[in-house]
């Protein structure tokens, strides 16, 4: 199936299998914007595919475990214009940390569960 230009927003929650209240909420709190002009006469929202794309990244960041917070914070820097490279660089830099160290964190509980299925094998013998 071909990607139209604008999509209405059950068109996207089948494409994305996020929710139509998810969606709405995503917008309400600023992580996705609609202007005026993507509007139909009925009043209807039009999404376009950059909206697609950032609800795509909104869900992959959200599985990695970071907040809504986080994700627009992360989204507004990208976009915004008015932070310099340097801090852009410094915020990156900063989420690039904190996923090291949920990695390793993870590693440490993924050995641990190795451990305990050794165990739980040694003990069946």
């Amino acid at each position: 199936m071909g990607k139209k230009d604008r999509m209405l927003i059950g068109e996207i929650s089948v494409l994305t299998g996020l929710s139509r209240d998810t969606i709405r909420y995503y917008e309400r709190i600023g992580l996705i914007k609609i202007n005026k002009r993507q509007r139909r006469d009925n009043n209807y929202k039009e999404y376009s595919n950059e909206i697609i794309e950032r609800l795509e990244i909104i869900k992959r960041a959200k599985y990695l475990g970071f907040s809504l917070q986080e994700i627009k914070e992360l989204i507004d820097a990208w976009a915004n214009k008015t932070l310099t490279n340097e801090e852009r660089i410094e915020l990156f830099e900063s989420r690039i940390a904190l996923l090291d160290e949920k990695i390793l964190r993870l590693n440490e509980v993924k050995s641990l569960i190795r451990k305990r299925i050794k165990q739980i094998k040694e003990d069946g013998k």
